[in-house]
């Protein structure tokens, strides 16, 4: 586990200040997508009445339609040879297209039947979804490339990610915002809330989204492709997408990830349900207000455990970075079991920021950990893939989150919660809330840090891998 040797970064390998701001801004648009998808769909339950297990398939068929076509995305990224590069015309297209989408689907109004919601409602969410792997997954590709040295990689992550977690401090205020009386007043002001919201959001995801594309460039300059048939291209793509299974490296990176964010969803769902039911005995009132405080410390902390994150792994390495923060948060998911306290509700506070050592150091530390495995991958292969490391990537974190949005509307049910009740809920119902917020992230973010046990990519192995690609085919400077 201990990392012997450190390399410096050289100059030359210093990214500009202002590409790596741009590609924040991008990674703003996409959490902010992120959040948006995971925030507003209560708005479905407690806003439209909607079943919860239908509530749970509208938000696992889309996603588990979005994970199967990000490979394709990625091979497509991965393939394209335009004079603006692989994936700066996508990321451009995609986030136009996902920014006007997303502002549609939500555009929903009362007065119809529940299976009325839900198609429509479904098919716009597929719709989304598609333009949305436009967008993100050649993004995501796009930072694996950005550096070839092994903590530039870490910095850019963590830059990045900093930016990004704009979007989870403004969460919290999405709640407050739609469920304010008096901006929106009336029995279905949250739903015209979210209506509001989806545009303001929309607009938003349009405007940042394009800015890597505009203010970035792509440093990897390949050989153009020889024209393909139908045919040849996707036995091709086939290839390489089994090919990337078998990289062991990147199959505990997957899993790690799946296990922890997914966790973390699908504990989180019951957070709001477990304030409004168990904190304050059904209101919703209060419960915006504790849910607004702990959405603003969890992001707050998390600010500075991208920071932390970044600095440490520069020190000792990315793969004790990732023990010691994921360890952390373990205590984080303990603690917020006892700070569950009716009589002190504002208890709950002092559990966030160690919840987020967990998820905040997450993509910093594993997504310069794929951006190493890329370049084991080119060496072992000849080719260029982030974009279809980075599908493959998000595929297992969107089939996790496929599966936690379907599970947590079964979990809910067998609980016993009725929102008929309008008030207070069974006892043993607020028990299996608790149990499931605190214990699944719990048992998920233990096994992830057992995954990683046998990762063999250290700074030495990494540097020893660059310097033999570039002994190969020389460097890839923009």
């Amino acid at each position: 586990m201990r990392e012997t040797e450190h390399y410096e970064t050289a100059v030359e390998d210093r990214l500009p200040f202002m590409q790596k701001f741009a590609y924040g801004l991008g990674m703003l648009a996409n959490n902010l997508q992120a959040a948006a998808i995971g925030a507003l769909p209560i708005i479905l339950n407690l806003g439209l009445a909607m079943d919860p297990r239908l509530v749970g398939l509208l938000g696992s068929i889309p996603r588990l339609f979005d994970a199967f076509i990000d490979p394709v995305i990625g091979h497509i990224s991965d393939n394209t040879r335009t004079r603006w590069g692989r994936r700066r015309p996508l990321i451009f297209w995609g986030a136009i297209l996902s920014g006007i989408i997303f502002a549609l689907m939500w555009q929903l109004y009362p007065g119809h039947s529940e299976m009325f919601y839900f198609w429509v409602f479904l098919a716009a969410s597929i719709v989304f979804f598609t333009v949305y792997a436009v967008f993100s997954i050649p993004l995501v590709g796009y930072g694996y490339e950005l550096t070839a040295d092994y903590h530039e990689r870490t910095r850019l992550m963590g830059f990045s990610n900093i930016m990004g977690q704009i979007a989870w401090l403004l969460c919290p205020f999405f709640y407050l915002f739609i469920y304010n009386p008096k901006i929106f007043p009336g029995e279905f002001g949250a739903v015209k809330g979210a209506r509001t919201l989806a545009i303001i959001i929309g607009v938003c995801i349009l405007i940042l989204g394009i800015m890597p594309a505009l203010f970035t460039k792509e440093r990897m300059r390949l050989p153009p492709r020889d024209t393909e048939g139908a045919l040849q291209s996707a036995v091709k793509f086939f290839k390489r997408f089994v090919d990337t299974w078998k990289s062991g490296p990147f199959l505990k990176l997957c899993l790690a990830t799946f296990l922890i964010f997914n966790g973390y969803q699908l504990g989180a769902s019951f957070t709001f349900y477990n304030m409004t039911y168990y904190l304050f005995e059904g209101s919703t009132d209060l419960a915006r207000q504790l849910n607004l405080w702990f959405g603003i410390t969890s992001s707050l902390a998390t600010f500075a455990i991208i920071w932390l994150t970044t600095w440490v792994s520069t020190k000792i390495g990315k793969r004790r970075t990732f023990y010691i923060m994921t360890s952390l948060s373990l205590l984080g998911f303990v603690a917020k079991w006892f700070a569950y306290n009716p009589e002190h509700p504002y208890m709950l506070l002092l559990s966030a920021p160690l919840i987020s050592f967990g998820i905040g150091s997450l993509f910093t530390v594993v997504g310069a950990m794929v951006a190493d495995v890329c370049d084991l991958d080119e060496l072992k292969t000849g080719e260029r893939r982030e974009g279809m490391y980075g599908a493959i990537y998000w595929w297992m974190v969107k089939l996790g989150m496929a599966a936690a949005a379907l599970i947590f509307g079964y979990l809910l049910n067998a609980t016993g919660f009725d929102v008929t009740l309008k008030g207070p809920q069974p006892e043993h119902t607020l028990f299996l809330m608790r149990a499931f917020d605190c214990g699944i992230p719990l048992v998920a973010s233990a096994i992830a840090i057992w995954s990683i046990l046998t990762y063999g990519i250290t700074e030495a192995k990494a540097h020893e891998i660059r310097t033999e690609l570039e002994k190969r085919r020389g460097k890839m400077t923009a």
